[in-house]
């Protein structure tokens, strides 16, 4: 390298990290307000509907952001994604209700063992490709789904977690306040997201984009593909997890459908109806299936037909999800008028 060219590498050196930063501080800041117009909405409205919608919306896009890491930025297919937020529902339930600890207790202890339980099948899944890795994830999802019902005195079995979730106070918050619960459940899904952007604009962000779309070179580079793989499922199912936990609130309980094979389904869905190629795709596609259940089951018993048309119309239709339809579309506008010019 010539001391021209090592002047030009030092300069702009420091350019791409201010950049760097400039856009993570851009990230902080949009979570900030997000948080602001979120926990400011009670102040607006006395509308419960509203407020629970928002906490669903919470649970859901948690979990459904956490899958397209998995999905969107590493090209791994999970149809078992959803065992992470049983797991979440019921470790946080089952804690709260027989150890009586704090909140954030069982929250941290819950992440801890949903952390666990996630290496162990990562370790296994993701020496898989393809179709394989998508069922064994669903063949450990449907063994977590009947050792819930097959552990009645533990779990409940299809009854479900029963008696309600403790909620002690702590640090002046009281869960048992629905506006309580309501800013916890929009705080946790900033700070969720906020984090899994992060993870995604971070090089290791790039690294996963790599190994989705040539693994063979990635491990040709010297990146080990396994390891990679193993830390973004174990990620993904930790906030999947928190999903999980925000449902369990909710609710005051967990059911043995938060682990069944459909709610990976559903999670499959809002990506296909967001899109998987722009980061807040399934953030999108998570108020778009909310408000399409909650719309549609009010004037018909058929809404599954209803959905499956809704799902023929983007998969047939569009071809993608509506966010990266209207991100395409933008950018071929803009592209278009340049050329104008």
């Amino acid at each position: 390298m010539t001391e021209l060219q090592a002047g030009r590498a030092g300069a702009l050196a420091p350019t791409g990290a201010a950049r760097a930063w400039g856009a993570r501080y851009l990230d902080v800041l949009v979570a900030l307000l997000a948080f602001v117009v979120l926990a400011s909405l009670p102040l607006f409205t006395g509308s419960k509907a509203l407020l629970d919608f928002v906490i669903r919306c919470s649970a859901y896009g948690l979990f459904a952001t956490s899958l397209n890491l998995l999905v969107g930025y590493t090209g791994l297919t999970s149809f078992g994604h959803g065992m992470f937020f049983g797991l979440g529902a019921y470790g946080f339930g089952l804690i709260m209700q027989r150890l009586a600890v704090p909140i954030p207790v069982a929250f941290v202890t819950t992440l801890a063992i949903t952390a666990v339980i996630a290496t162990v099948i990562g370790a296994i899944c993701v020496r898989l490709k393809d179709i394989y890795f998508a069922f064994v994830t669903l063949a450990f999802q449907m063994l977590i789904h009947s050792t819930i019902l097959s552990w009645a005195s533990f779990t409940g079995g299809d009854q479900g977690l029963r008696g309600g979730i403790p909620r002690p106070a702590f640090l002046g918050i009281d869960l048992s306040n629905h506006i309580h619960l309501y800013v916890a459940a929009c705080a946790l899904l900033v700070l969720g997201l906020l984090a899994m952007r992060q993870i995604a604009q971070s090089p290791f962000g790039y690294t996963l984009r790599m190994i989705r779309d040539n693994a063979g070179r990635a491990s040709f580079l010297g990146i080990d593909v396994w390891r990679a793989k193993l830390t973004i499922f174990v990620l993904a199912a930790l906030f999947a997890s928190m999903g999980g936990m925000v449902m369990a609130l909710f609710v005051s309980g967990a059911y043995p459908e938060f682990a069944y094979w459909t709610i990976s389904g559903e999670a499959i869905f809002i990506n296909m109806l967001g899109g998987v190629s722009t980061f807040l795709g399934p953030m999108v596609g998570t108020v778009l299936l909310l408000l399409l259940n909650d719309t549609v089951t009010r004037f018909t018993e058929y809404h599954g037909i209803v959905l499956g048309v809704v799902i023929l119309f983007f998969a047939l239709g569009l071809r993608k999800g509506l966010l990266d339809f209207a991100v395409e579309w933008v950018a071929h506008r803009r592209d278009a008028g340049e050329g104008r010019d």
